[in-house]
């Protein structure tokens, strides 16, 4: 009998946690006990021993997370993944698990806040060290690897700017230097890019975005090869990022609609990204997508979907840009993004509190630089909406 073909995607999402189902209900049961009860004592000591055990203490492992670290493993082309309480959890496991003293990290400039607090502050209390370099200068990335690196971190598209890392390019002069390659995939998803096909060694995400998808949860992914997942959640379980029940579980039931909120997002940010770039109070519009982004025929190389967010750069300063962002019906003005709903954030005044002014300048955040992240309204309401804003902007 010839074996079954491999699933697509949207069918990867409803049935590769299939085998780990345990019960007779189609939506599997939340398991809300931190503790699980041993049969007798060698099995006690089986459970207690076995890395990533499904019921022996939460903190340790939960049926849940199992089901959602194999779907997106499937989803990634990797061997294996762990679940954590957020995406930063996942990212300081990752490095907390890999990294020691004296070794060194080269990282881009721009990373998520969190990520480039970790490594530029962080772990430097322990001996770690981390230079930073222009993510769309490959021969950047060269010329850091002619020392010696344990680990080359990547985010692409980045946040907020929407700039891209030519991945297999750098993972294969990270390789030849002998670094671990990880690679932040939550703006893209791994519907609209694959990491471990480039040649990175570990993804990880913030499922808190798009894998959730609905504004409910914070939670983190790493996936990548037994040997190293392993490893990982014996730093995890000491750090304690454990994700909860009721967290894992909405992740799942986030996780079954991925595929058409992913879709349908890519088309609707594509649509609002071309009307902005028209619009004549919009200095310029960074997304992937357009043909105009300097770096559209990377993405066209190595994306299939250029997902849901963009950076808007406004003709005006940085009082008018609050005032924009405030004034908008429906983009709502919150932090996050990948959910059903559009958000907005003013750059400068999310990372203030975050970065100094040289910081924000080496970010390229400057006061009148908006995030956007589309979500499942109707195209052309966010567009009208977006045009009301600007036109009330250009009569202030």
């Amino acid at each position: 009998m010839n074996p079954a073909p491999p699933l697509h995607p949207d069918s990867i999402l409803l049935h590769a946690d299939d085998p780990l189902h345990d019960g007779t209900s189609v939506t599997p049961a939340i398991p809300w006990s931190a503790t699980f009860t041993a049969e007798d004592a060698q099995t006690f000591a089986r459970m207690a021993s076995e890395p990533m055990h499904e019921r022996y203490y939460t903190r340790y492992g939960n049926p849940l997370h199992r089901r959602v670290a194999r779907i997106v493993a499937d989803l990634e082309g990797g061997a294996t993944g762990l679940v954590a309480a957020s995406g930063m959890g996942a990212i300081s496991t990752v490095a907390l698990g890999l990294l020691a003293q004296g070794d060194r990290v080269v990282a881009q400039r721009n990373h998520y806040m969190g990520t480039t607090k970790l490594l530029s502050e962080l772990l430097g209390r322990f001996g770690v060290t981390a230079e930073f370099v222009d993510q769309t200068d490959t021969g950047a990335f060269a010329r850091a690897l002619e020392r010696p690196a344990k680990m080359v971190m990547l985010e692409s598209p980045t946040n907020p700017d929407c700039s891209l890392t030519d991945l297999a390019a750098v993972a294969t002069l990270a390789h030849a230097a002998g670094a671990t390659v990880v690679v932040d995939n939550t703006f893209a998803t791994p519907l609209n890019q694959k990491p471990l096909a480039l040649g990175a060694d570990l993804v990880v995400h913030s499922a808190t975005k798009y894998l959730g998808g609905h504004h409910d949860l914070t939670a983190g992914v790493v996936v990548g090869d037994e040997a190293t997942i392993e490893r990982l959640w014996s730093t995890q379980i000491v750090l304690g990022a454990t994700l909860s029940p009721m967290d894992a579980w909405l992740l799942l039931r986030g996780l079954r609609t991925l595929s058409v909120r992913v879709h349908r997002i890519n088309a609707s940010a594509l649509a609002v990204a071309r009307a902005l770039a028209t619009h004549p109070a919009v200095e310029a519009v960074s997304y992937p997508g357009l043909a105009s982004h300097p770096q559209h025929a990377l993405a066209l190389r190595q994306m299939s979907g250029f997902g849901g967010v963009m950076g808007l750069r406004l003709r005006a300063g940085y009082d008018g840009t609050a005032r924009f962002v405030a004034g908008l019906r429906l983009a709502q003005h919150a932090v996050s993004l990948g959910g059903v709903e559009s958000l907005i954030v003013h750059a400068a005044a999310m990372w203030a509190g975050t970065l100094d002014e040289s910081g924000m300048r080496q970010a390229g955040i400057e006061p009148n630089l908006v995030r956007l992240s589309v979500g499942l309204e109707h195209p052309d309401d966010l567009i009208a909406d977006l045009y009301r804003g600007l036109e009330r902007l250009t009569a202030g």
